[in-house]
């Protein structure tokens, strides 16, 4: 397979244009990745130049298409059940249990969901206090092949590496090296694809009670982040949280989402 000579400048185009479509940044230190995947992609698609391959992204009408396919090479969609739970157990007793008791049926958005990981062990929790049909589930990603993954409920060894113990056989059945996510679970979550963004979409995925966007906003620049976090806030109910990842922060980006601290975990509110 031939070589494509890799011009910085070139770079440059292609990554603004994949944060444009997706929010992913690639600043200096980060074009050698871009240019890992890039390459190959161009390669792929027959061109002779990485110049030839931004201009059928930018200006050919199949070149929109190309750039999702682009971006789902690019998306990291490593997770696993039960990643830093506690965020998930504090926010379905602080957030979700008094929406339950007070006989309402709250809304949850899993936001870059991925294969699924997130959502399904939010319904094991809510499942095992026998809440799962009261609380409406939602989960978005960019990825069609993620959400693909996550409808069909396989999963594979990495995806098990912190399971507590009981929730083989009650929630997930061992399938050769992996498992497979009882169907009630699946079926409780609706699954749809989601750009981030796209603040009007965002927007419109409100009113919810608590909103997951966790392990997200360390691969967007500042300036993304601050428009994220305004546009997901105008998704939040009156006293909704957000829950971001437990390494990342929105205190420097001067969000008007309220910041509490709730069992150690950290909750954005919007405001009642």
């Amino acid at each position: 397979m031939p070589a494509l000579t890799v011009h910085p400048q070139v770079l440059s185009l292609l990554a603004g244009l994949v944060e444009d479509r997706a929010g992913l940044h690639y600043g200096l230190d980060d074009r050698a990745l871009l240019a890992e995947k890039v390459v190959p992609r161009a390669l792929d698609r027959g061109f002779g130049s990485l110049l030839d391959y931004y201009y059928f992204l930018r200006y050919d009408p199949a070149g929109d298409a190309e750039l999702d396919r682009l971006v789902e090479a690019l998306c990291v969609h490593e997770s696993y059940f039960f990643r830093e739970v506690q965020p998930l157990r504090v926010a379905v007793e602080e957030v979700l249990a008094p929406a339950i008791r007070a006989g309402r049926r709250p809304r949850v958005w899993c936001a870059a969901a991925a294969q699924g990981e997130e959502p399904l062990t939010l319904a094991m929790l809510l499942d095992e206090r026998g809440w799962l049909g009261q609380v409406e589930l939602e989960a978005t990603d960019v990825s069609l092949r993620a959400l693909e993954r996550a409808r069909a409920g396989v999963f594979g060894q990495r995806a098990l590496r912190a399971l507590p113990a009981g929730v083989l056989g009650r929630w997930l059945e061992p399938q050769g090296q992996g498992a497979v996510a009882r169907r009630e679970l699946v079926e409780a979550v609706r699954w749809r694809r989601l750009n981030l963004m796209d603040a009007a979409a965002v927007r419109a995925m409100g009113p919810v009670e608590l909103l997951l966007c966790r392990n997200v906003i360390i691969y967007f620049a500042d300036e993304t982040v601050r428009r994220l976090v305004r546009s997901l806030g105008e998704a939040l109910a009156p006293g909704g949280a957000l829950v971001v990842g437990a390494s990342e922060s929105l205190l420097r980006f001067g969000s008007a989402l309220a910041c509490e601290e709730r069992g150690g975990v950290f909750l954005y509110r919007a405001a009642r």
